[in-house]
């Protein structure tokens, strides 16, 4: 049984190496929107399991359930690689108020900056001075500021057409808020959320203090968009009014964690490393449907589907599910690490944490200016799929460890119009993922994992 099992094989790789590219291609999108698993996995790992922050109960069961699904696909090896994470715990719901006069309050939306301390027991209740960037504190200075929240409220770009470039201009605003706030003498930050859209969901992510000591560092909350304008309109009206908010977050210490690992030995050049790969941890509002379920799904199904079409891999294929993207970067700095140590070849790697909507293609992260005109021949491959990005860019967080003067780094890139209105806040959950965009993102990835492991990329 075994050796027809292997002949069958072979025949079916015969047949498949006798294809044109434009045939695999269009097997590798039918098997991902008929046969795909990328949805079904997405719904365990959302509504049975949760949100999974670093540390977490639920990110301990997402291993082992990722580990068991890879298991189950018959792969030449899976394994944990373990890597110390951060705990961080959110503790009690937030609570906040905007105080006109005395006893006239107006509740708002917030939750605590993962990574912040918490108010005192009783809250901080204290003016408030509106700042539209970080570099307007220095002009204040510290007599305008001690004392008070500082309000950071500069919107993202409505008018950036690429919405990660919004994002890129406004979140040093939550990144670095509370750091730069306290030398100036501020006794809690409030950051506008990183959301494109006008709603009530605040939406978290991480800030940090630098190198500030413990006794040094002041309470930091999003407060949803909504709000963030009741509470500007508020101010230009009346200076004097305060803002109360008391939050019970902790930083614990760090626990055992993994990145969950699964390969495909190649058959000519198994040395050669190409990986695939997302994010497990997720923030703890939603269950991180999007942010990074999606892409780590759509990772594991890349391998599901190339095996399920007979392709047999001239390279090492390799999934790589890392932990602790959201506040710490632990798993892809201790991949990158590992690897480095065992003189691994990384030659392509390819990272999905855009959201699982529809793809539009790739941006690529590389020092080799000729790769990005070869990835660009193979623009009317995808043209039937509508997939059309071929761009020099960015790759990705996890996978920015790797960086070297020969790697190519991949960024997938879905359409992000609407990614922000549901990254790091509850709203981010399986009800706001299309099963059709979802699969269509996982044939987009094995579609050019296929490509380069057929030509490489010299």
């Amino acid at each position: 049984m075994k050796q027809f099992l292997f002949v069958l094989s072979l025949l079916f790789a015969l047949q498949l190496s006798a294809q044109t590219d434009s045939e695999v291609l269009d097997k590798i999108y039918t098997t991902s929107l008929k046969e795909g698993k990328s949805y079904s996995w997405l719904d365990h790992l959302s509504n049975q399991i949760g949100s999974r922050l670093s540390g977490s109960l639920g990110a301990e069961l997402a291993v082992a359930y990722t580990k068991e699904e890879l298991d189950k696909l018959g792969l030449d090896k899976v394994w944990l690689q373990p890597v110390m994470v951060p705990k961080w715990v959110r503790g009690a719901p937030e609570f906040a108020y905007i105080e006109t006069s005395p006893g006239k309050t107006t509740s708002v939306n917030i939750c605590a900056l993962g990574g912040s301390v918490a108010t005192p027991n009783a809250g901080v209740k204290a003016e408030v001075i509106e700042v539209k960037s970080i570099d307007e504190l220095d002009k204040l200075g510290k007599d305008k500021i001690a004392g008070k929240i500082v309000f950071f409220n500069r919107p993202m770009q409505a008018d950036a057409i690429r919405t990660f470039d919004a994002y890129s201009g406004a979140v040093d605003q939550r990144s670095s808020g509370a750091r730069e706030a306290v030398k100036y003498g501020a006794v809690a930050v409030i950051v506008r959320s990183m959301n494109l859209r006008l709603d009530n969901f605040p939406h978290t992510g991480n800030t940090g203090y630098g190198d500030l000591p413990p006794s040094k560092h002041i309470p930091a909350a999003a407060i949803s968009t909504n709000d963030a304008e009741v509470l500007s309109g508020m101010l230009s009206l009346n200076k004097d009014i305060k803002f109360f908010f008391r939050q019970n977050c902790k930083q614990l210490k760090d626990v055992q964690s993994y990145n969950v690992i699964g390969e495909i030995k190649g058959s000519e050049f198994p040395n050669e490393y190409i990986v695939v790969g997302g994010h497990l941890d997720s923030w703890d509002l939603g269950d991180g449907s999007h942010d990074d379920g999606a892409g780590c799904v759509q990772s594991m199904d890349v391998l599901r589907v190339l095996k399920k079409i007979g392709y047999k891999p001239k390279r090492t294929l390799r999934v790589v599910l890392f932990m602790n993207e959201e506040n710490g970067l632990r798993g892809g700095t201790e991949y990158a690490k590992v690897a480095k140590e065992k003189g691994e070849n990384h030659i392509f790697a390819l990272e999905s944490d855009s959201g699982g909507f529809t793809p539009r293609g790739f941006s690529f992260d590389t020092s080799d200016e000729t790769f990005v005109t070869k990835a660009q021949q193979w623009k009317p491959l995808f043209e039937p799929y509508l997939v059309h990005q071929f761009v020099k860019g960015y790759g990705g967080a996890d996978i920015g460890p790797l960086k070297n003067d020969t790697i190519v780094l991949a960024g997938f890139v879905s359409d992000s119009q609407r990614y922000f209105d549901y990254h790091h806040a509850k709203i981010d959950a399986f009800d706001a993922i299309n099963k059709r965009e979802l699969e269509l993102g996982t044939a987009t990835m094995a579609s050019m994992i296929y490509l380069i492991d057929k030509y490489g990329t010299n």
